[in-house]
């Protein structure tokens, strides 16, 4: 297929215009697809300035763009004008160290992480550990979620040694594993593995009405905003909630980081959109209503109307 003129003019100004540029699914701040997320995590880790391009916003520019490369997939990520790959590809580079040096980016070399297992963990390993050529690996992406699993060694893997358990690391999760302790444990419905990465950032969690409930009834030390419209609450509130108006966002605003925060909207949806806004912001204790006062009328307070 053709590129169109247009089209092509647009992609060749954003590639000249900018040294780093990444034609993704949505923004650096909120990539909309995981491969996205992924070059964009690996781009701030690395340190360089770049920009990006958003196919989502414009059909002719996602398909311009594949089409311009000669590459079926988003994200493309562009240096000095050249195309240098898709997602797989920028990620085989930057745990190799290439990446770096196509950016023009001093990085200290990777280094082996400390990795500690207690007993329990280093025998819950042990026993699944089959005959075979695969090895214990564990993979922390730059959003921080963790794999943990048998697989192939891969070219340049860190081998780091704990309780009698050899466990393979790629270079390029090696910073954000250093520290990690993993524990197994026991539980009503099977055992399971409990990692605790002192690298990752605070994350929000869920929080159950039930739950909820318990801590305002023991006067703990929380402060409980609701997201929605005024309109919404006319119709159906919890007492304790402030409204996350202009006033309302004035006190949170003020809060210290370290304070325990909980959001609240109808279902849940907005409430975490607000939730991971200050989470970003630096805040450190982030809860969000699962289920919203939907749920809070279904579990705690029937008295409070649904809508």
């Amino acid at each position: 297929m053709a590129l169109d003129a247009a089209v092509e003019k647009q992609i060749t100004e954003l590639i000249q215009k900018n040294r780093v540029v990444l034609f993704m699914k949505g923004n650096k701040s909120f990539p909309q697809c995981g491969f996205s997320a992924a070059v964009v995590g690996i781009l701030k880790e690395v340190g360089v300035p770049f920009e990006t391009a958003n196919v989502l916003s414009d059909a002719a520019l996602r398909d311009g763009i594949k089409t311009f490369s000669d590459w079926p997939t988003i994200p493309q990520l562009y240096v000095n004008g050249e195309f240098v790959g898709g997602c797989d590809i920028v990620r085989e580079m930057h745990a190799t160290g290439e990446l770096a040096k196509v950016l023009g980016v001093e990085v200290a070399p990777p280094k082996a992480p400390s990795i500690t297992l207690t007993p329990a963990a280093a025998k819950a390993f042990l026993d699944a550990t089959e005959p075979g050529e695969d090895r214990l690996r564990l993979e922390i992406d730059p959003s921080f979620r963790v794999d943990l699993y048998f697989g192939p060694t891969k070219k340049g893997d860190f081998e780091v040694t704990s309780n009698g358990v050899v466990i393979h690391v790629d270079p390029a999760s090696s910073k954000r594993a250093d520290g990690v302790s993993i524990d197994y444990v026991d539980g009503p419905g099977g055992g399971g593995f409990k990692i605790d990465n002192p690298n990752a950032p605070p994350t929000v969690k869920q929080i159950s009405p039930k739950e909820l409930a318990a801590l305002l009834d023991k006067k703990e030390a929380l402060h409980l905003f609701d997201v929605r419209t005024e309109a919404e609450r006319a119709t159906a509130k919890v007492a304790a909630a402030i409204h996350l108006d202009a006033a309302g966002k004035a006190k949170l605003d003020a809060l210290p980081k370290d304070a325990t925060v909980v959001f609240m909207c109808h279902h849940g949806g907005r409430s975490q959109a607000a939730a991971d806004t200050y989470v970003k912001q630096g805040y450190k204790n982030v809860l969000n209503l699962a289920g919203g006062i939907d749920a809070w009328s279904r579990e705690v307070d029937p008295s409070v109307p649904r809508y």
